[in-house]
């Protein structure tokens, strides 16, 4: 009992509120999510079965989220699981779990369109980057003829999570689902919008100026086509004239179609023999001649007649030649430019003649010899062709800033934007969007410092003031059994080396049976802190 008393004493207001912490944010974290990111109508299915169960529950993530303590962790999902609950969104294909005979026609379609959407509506879900998704689809009904048959239609509403972002492949991926899922239904009468009402779909095919239809894709070559021209003009012209002293602009017009082209050339005075063949053929032919008669055939007897021969002879000769060719195979890509336009708009300096009254603007535009430069370097930059009709329009007029720009305050003249200041005054300028931030940034910077050296002067001191209460006579106080156990469960184990778990658990178990004395010990505490608060202000 003394040695409780002692520790007590010896216990500053940092220590006991430490203590004290310690019980309840091990209290707060007996807690773990059951489900999180659900839809209100789920939540409130979640909380009902809690309620009725008996469990204990909290509510976070704007009733989104629902915490159970730990050990109803497992035994809460199970029984949750059992009854059908959370259902993920809107009710899928069980909605035909019971049969319904009474049910007509139009409500079987109904209830047919309700079951695909929710289906659909839980395999979008299921994408790392969407927390909720409806999905709203147009059935229309068949007709036996073809030319008044109507096409289906899709549209998907998606709620992407906290600072993530869906790529152009998760929404083809989207809109090809859908599609696969509904008979009769096309990815591209599939729309898909985010919550904040952007298209994130685009059609896949948009008809060409010549009739031809051409994808999303090859807009986007024309488009990156021009951004690419006008970056390249950008970084020509900006060390010459400066960041806000033109404006360069471009529009191409290119082949957004694909495809392979051969071409066979022939020269006919390039030849080259590739063979020759010759053929002579000799036949020969004996003729009878004499007294015709039995005497002049008959063999055993000499033929006294005379004999005559004749021959026929033939020759030929082939020889083949072939003509130089040559054939060209060629694939044709996409964004083949056929004819671009350039323009470049080049600002106008400013000065300020005369003094008082007749103080006014001057404007001075650039040199010819300067125009022609950045002509040429424009020309030269972006592959300009004269004779494919590529047109380069470099104009000069005062922009609106330097129309708008207030006299100086002297009668020298001030450069204004377009013309070129001293250096420090230039840097100044470009990075005078930072100044404000560096500036901010200093002064806290000088804040902290400061507060860090008295945190550390006055834990100096502190320490000094722990050591003389330390070796300050004990005050005896008399505590009640119950008091006793919850001192000595909270002193049982101050050191770091042991587990805390089993404090806290002793401390807890002690305040739900005894709230009043455990309010009445913090209590205590208290007071003593406050008696101790000026003899600490008077030893300072």
């Amino acid at each position: 009992m003394d040695q409780i008393n002692s520790l007590i004493s010896g216990l500053s207001l940092k220590q006991r509120i430490s203590i004290v912490a310690v019980v309840h944010f091990k209290h707060e974290g007996d807690y773990r999510p059951l489900y999180t990111a659900m839809a209100p109508e789920d939540a409130a299915g979640v909380v009902q079965k809690l309620r009725e169960t008996g469990v204990e529950y909290r509510l976070s993530e704007n009733g989104s989220a629902v915490m159970v303590p730990t050990e109803k962790l497992a035994e809460s999902r199970l029984a949750l699981a059992a009854a059908g609950m959370p259902k993920t969104g809107r009710i899928g294909f069980e909605l035909f779990d019971k049969s319904n005979f009474g049910a007509t026609e139009f409500v079987e379609h109904i209830n047919y369109k309700r079951a695909l959407e929710g289906e659909l509506e839980r395999s979008v879900m299921s994408l790392a980057e969407v927390e909720q998704a409806r999905v709203h689809l147009t059935l229309p009904k068949e007709s036996v003829f073809l030319d008044q048959q109507q096409p289906a239609k899709a549209s998907v509403m998606v709620k992407l999570r906290p600072g993530t972002q869906i790529s152009g492949k998760n929404v083809l991926a989207v809109t090809n689902l859908v599609a696969s899922a509904v008979e009769g239904l096309t990815p591209e009468a599939v729309s898909v919008v985010d919550m904040d009402g952007t298209l994130l779909s685009r059609p896949k095919k948009a008809a060409a100026a010549d009739g031809a239809e051409v994808t999303s894709e090859s807009l986007e070559v024309r488009q990156q086509l021009e951004r690419d021209l006008v970056a390249k003009i950008n970084e020509t012209l900006e060390p010459l004239l400066g960041t806000k002293n033109f404006r360069a602009g471009a529009s191409v017009d290119c082949d957004l179609t694909s495809g392979e082209q051969q071409e066979e050339t022939l020269d006919p005075s390039k030849s080259v023999m590739t063979s020759s063949q010759k053929t002579e053929d000799v036949t020969e032919h004996a003729t009878t001649s004499g007294i015709p008669g039995t005497a002049s055939n008959l063999p055993q007897q000499a033929n006294s007649a005379g004999k005559g021969t004749n021959g026929i002879s033939r020759r030929t000769e082939n020889v083949a030649y072939q003509t130089s060719r040559v054939i060209r195979h060629t694939k044709i890509p996409q964004g083949v430019i056929r004819r671009m336009s350039l323009a470049v708009l080049v600002g106008q300096s400013v000065t300020w003649e005369g003094d008082g009254a007749a103080k006014h603007r001057v404007l001075v535009p650039p040199s010819p010899e300067t125009l022609k430069t950045i002509k040429d370097l424009v020309a030269g930059i972006t592959g300009l062709d004269a004779q494919r009709g590529d047109q380069l329009v470099v104009e000069t007029l005062p922009f609106e800033t330097t129309l708008n720009a207030e006299p100086p305050s002297t009668g020298k003249p001030v450069s204004v934007p377009g013309t070129k200041g001293p250096a420090w005054l230039e840097l100044v300028n470009k990075y005078r969007g930072l100044w404000g931030p560096v500036a901010v940034g200093l002064a806290l910077l000088t804040v902290l410092g400061r507060v860090l050296f008295r945190y550390t002067r006055r834990n100096r001191v502190r320490e000094v003031e722990v050591m003389d209460e330390l070796h300050a006579p004990a005050v005896r106080t008399e505590l009640s059994p119950a008091a006793e156990e919850i001192v000595t469960a909270a002193l049982a184990a101050p050191t770091p080396v042991e587990d805390t778990n089993e404090l806290s658990e002793r401390v807890r178990m002690v305040a739900k049976r005894e709230p009043e004395l455990t309010a009445n010990v913090l209590r205590m505490w208290l007071q003593e802190s406050r008696a101790e608060q000026p003899q600490e202000v008077a030893t300072r």
